[in-house]
């Protein structure tokens, strides 16, 4: 009976302390921005044609650019890509050790209108450990510069690992 008792009792702790740990890990909301609907009547009247709106998304180490989504659709449709620089540099093509404002990834989570075409190709991107479309960048502009959160009002951003992704 004792044993029975502490197995529940332990398995209860472990079962609370894992749940814990996947509440807390990510942390707090921390990135701001409209309310899902005001974000989902923007999207619907945003401007359309032929080019993508992409978000900045740095993660230290990582070689990936950010997300890319079509006009008109929402964030949870957008792709994790990787750029090919071949014919523009992306806009943050900065040295890494910069000062402030003037570095590689100063634009983390920067909304933009993204020119260009995807390859076909997947590449590798061996830090994050995922196969990536390629996406040739031929051109960018800014939109927002703070636009919020990307894929849910309560989004965590953590610079040192991937904590955006699309549900």
């Amino acid at each position: 009976m004792w044993n029975s008792v502490m197995r529940l009792l332990a398995g209860g702790v472990l079962c609370c302390t894992l749940t814990h740990c996947g509440t807390t890990s990510m942390g707090p909301a921390n990135m701001g921005g409209p309310s899902a609907e005001q974000r989902e009547a923007q999207i619907a009247t945003e401007p359309t044609g032929e080019f993508f709106y992409g978000r900045r998304y740095f993660v230290e180490k990582t070689r990936f650019w950010g997300y890319l989504r079509k006009p008109g659709q929402p964030w949870s449709r957008a792709k994790l890509v990787i750029f090919n620089e071949r014919k523009m540099t992306c806009p943050d093509r900065l040295p890494e050790d910069g000062p402030p404002g003037q570095r590689y990834a100063f634009d983390n989570n920067y909304e933009y209108r993204i020119r260009g075409y995807f390859t076909g190709r997947d590449d590798y991107e061996p830090n994050s450990n995922q196969f990536l479309q390629e996406f040739m960048l031929t051109g960018y502009e800014v939109v927002a510069r703070d636009p919020g959160w990307l894929f849910r009002p309560n989004d965590h951003y953590d610079r040192l690992r991937i904590t955006l992704a699309p549900r």
